[in-house]
């Protein structure tokens, strides 16, 4: 419990005295003193008149140890929006089922990919989707399939299609893989991630498309994240020739013509 060192931390914050904020919340000076030194533990009365004054909520008092949040985030906390800097919320995920009682994956088109961020939790919203079952997938876990626009993402192009797992705790995100990310801002982008939760509060998005610049992303704006599994593209991808691709033609050309000067060489010095 980290319940004295945060109320600590936020009285100095507002830059109030012990004495300031035992008459705001109505208790002596001796109690306030006794929670902030660990002594005693306080009430649940008490801690909802802590969460109240100091606008954050009773989970975050008790179990979050404020002095490691990173300050962009601290001060977000202390106006009063509750965050999940820890990536670890549980997070109630709407979904269907098909008539046999099974999980579908729910296909996001693009016309209704706008409106995923708003309505990702809404049930009537994520009924009408389109739905579809891959029987090579686990049963156990929660597929839903995104489309994806650019081309920062080859082999992956744009009108593609990807199918995610559902993650529910953000710190299994492993380094260097290919994740679904929905967010309010960005809406749905397809990255691999870096997880960075325990240094800044964010993950390092990256694109495998070397002309797209990494970028980071608050923890506190993402709304899911999807591991990803497969892709469907909409179109077949001539394979692209790299630079030793093209060196093999050329020499053989070259070969050919060293071939061709050596037999007249030979032609000619036959004739003499």
């Amino acid at each position: 419990m980290y319940l004295k060192e945060n109320i600590k931390l936020l009285r100095k914050r507002k830059k109030r005295s012990q004495e300031e904020v035992s008459a705001s919340l109505g208790i002596t000076r001796s109690a306030y003193n006794s929670y902030e030194n660990g002594v005693a533990e306080p009430g649940i009365n008490i801690l909802i008149k802590f969460s109240d004054f100091f606008q954050i909520n009773i989970d975050k008092l008790i179990r979050v140890d404020l002095n490691e949040i990173p300050e962009n985030q601290l001060i977000q906390l202390e106006k009063g929006f509750d965050l999940d800097v820890t990536g670890t919320r549980l997070r109630i995920l709407a979904t269907s089922v098909s008539l046999d009682n099974e999980e579908n994956i729910e296909l996001v088109p693009i016309k209704a990919k706008a409106g995923y961020t708003t309505g990702y939790a809404d049930p009537n919203y994520i009924k009408v989707l389109p739905a579809f079952n891959l029987p090579f997938l686990s049963p156990n876990k929660k597929y839903r399939t995104f489309p994806i626009s650019g081309d920062s993402m080859p082999p992956v192009v744009d009108g593609a299609f990807v199918t995610g797992e559902y993650l529910q705790d953000w710190n299994m995100v492993r380094n260097g893989h290919p994740y679904i990310v929905v967010s309010k801002d960005e809406g749905i982008v397809f990255k691999i991630l870096y997880n960075r939760i325990e240094e800044d509060g964010t993950f390092l998005l990256c694109s495998t498309n070397s002309l797209y610049q990494p970028y980071p992303l608050k923890v506190q704006d993402i709304l899911e994240i999807w591991k990803f599994v497969n892709y469907i593209n909409p179109k077949f991808e001539e394979p692209q020739q790299s630079d030793n691709d093209n060196v093999g033609p050329t020499l053989r050309m070259i070969q050919r013509e060293i071939g061709f000067i050596k037999d007249k060489v030979k032609n000619i010095e036959d004739k003499i």
